[in-house]
């Protein structure tokens, strides 16, 4: 049996349609041994990727290099009038996107073709305006506000307020959404719209931030400030959520999981510095890690111990 091995396939090159690689002289047989050693990884029907380069995305990399190989399957070959919507838009815009699925969202004035169908796929057919389009790495998607609208009407309350908090600190217009929101009014999933819309906070710089935030105000613990700068021997801080008058700060602790802002080592040892010198000047830190998140009641009566001294 012949040996297999990447080298067959072009460098410079992570993505291939079925005819791509046949053009190398990968016949189907081929294909199929290379995916079954994982040098290829299917992403969709006629769409593959280089193993190596998958095993070494982050999962929301992963999440638009779907997007992209449904792109490389189906635009060139389609007649147009097919643009990314809903939750794959928001990836395309860089959105806060929390427990949803990996299936590509596409809209259509028309019934999307068989090309874009399939398991992966979720169609929408509706009118389209110029003015709800635009462009992302040359891919064809809703504009911001738009998508917004098409995600919130489809999402749960904690989904939707994720998305509304990261959407409006990276630019959406407010004044739309509100008007677009007055439009929609009857329709299925608009009161979770115009819930996200009420109750949205640009400040919010993680989903976990939003989630955190929900849960103090479902719980009616006191709503602290957010973003709060402090000075300390250690420089200027910023805590994601301070009650100022009791020095009381609370930290979400999810960031370094999802953000390659610096080595894990140092942001820990930075992270250490900064307690320690906060500490020093009377505040007490609460830290909450996703769990916390989700044993509420738990979580109730650790923030009101420290609340109230007795923590």
């Amino acid at each position: 049996m012949t040996k297999i091995n990447s080298n067959e396939l072009s460098t410079g090159m992570d993505l291939w349609r079925t005819n791509e690689l046949q053009e190398l002289g990968v016949n189907h047989r081929r294909i199929a041994a290379l995916v079954r050693i994982g040098v290829l990884v299917r992403l969709r029907r006629g769409c593959y990727i280089r193993g190596s380069t998958w095993r070494a995305q982050k999962p929301w990399v992963r999440s638009l290099q779907l997007i992209a190989a449904h792109a490389h399957g189906t635009l060139p070959t389609s007649a147009g009038g097919l643009v990314y919507s809903h939750t794959s838009a928001a990836r395309l815009h860089g959105l806060f996107l929390w427990d949803v699925g990996d299936k590509v969202h596409v809209t259509a004035e028309t019934t999307a073709s068989t090309t874009s169908h399939g398991r992966d796929v979720v169609p929408h057919t509706r009118p389209l305006e110029p003015t709800e389009l635009t462009f992302i790495e040359g891919m064809p998607c809703t504009t911001i506000e738009q998508t917004v609208v098409d995600c919130c009407l489809m999402l749960n309350y904690k989904q939707a307020l994720v998305l509304m908090d990261h959407a409006l600190r990276k630019g959406a217009d407010s004044s739309k959404l509100q008007q677009m929101c007055a439009s929609l009014a009857g329709r299925n999933g608009v009161l979770t719209l115009r819930r996200a819309l009420d109750n949205a906070d640009a400040r919010s710089e993680s989903p976990g931030e939003t989630l955190t935030r929900e849960l103090l105000q479902r719980l009616r613990i006191q709503m602290p400030d957010l973003q709060v700068e402090v000075t300390s021997a250690e420089g200027r801080h910023r805590l994601d959520f301070a009650w100022r008058e009791k020095k009381v700060a609370l930290e979400f602790d999810g960031r370094v999981k999802y953000f390659d802002y610096a080595p894990t080592a140092e942001v820990i040892y930075q992270e250490r510095q900064r307690e320690k010198a906060l500490t020093e000047l009377g505040w007490k830190i609460i830290r909450v890690k996703w769990q916390h998140l989700f044993k509420e009641q738990e979580f109730k009566t650790s923030v009101l111990r420290v609340l109230r001294g007795t923590g």
